[in-house]
């Protein structure tokens, strides 16, 4: 499980990943949420310039098992969106770490990554559950 947790990035208890690129943070979700969901057919985006609050629903993605919230890890404005899932979401099963990611957010509070986890606690709440 440890190599599908990247150990650059950090991690929401609702399996959203942040990589933090100074003020802007590119979040995406993690692959044990995409093998939970299965085939990802859609993913609503937050329109740019939109304000996302750390812990609150910014958009859904939707699989053909089941629709589910997306939550922001950080609180800013969405800065750019992965405009490439309108016509391929299932990027976000084949690469959620990479081409898969979701929005771009500039943070109105940098120390909010602070209460991120990291890969090794990431690791250990999917081993809790």
């Amino acid at each position: 499980m440890a190599d599908t947790i990247p150990g650059d990035l950090k991690y929401t208890k609702e399996h959203e990943w942040a990589r933090v690129q100074g003020k802007v943070v590119v979040v995406g979700v993690t692959h044990h949420a995409q093998e939970s969901l299965g085939d990802v057919v859609y993913v609503e985006l937050p329109k740019v310039g939109s304000t996302v609050t750390e812990g609150k629903q910014f958009g859904v993605i939707e699989s053909t098992k089941a629709v589910s919230e997306l939550y922001s890890p950080l609180s800013g404005t969405v800065v750019r969106v992965n405009d490439a899932l309108a016509d391929n979401p299932s990027t976000v099963n084949t690469d959620p770490y990479g081409a898969g990611w979701i929005v771009e957010v500039e943070l109105s509070d940098p120390k909010q990554v602070d209460a991120l986890m990291d890969a090794t606690a990431y690791a250990n709440l999917l081993k809790s559950a």
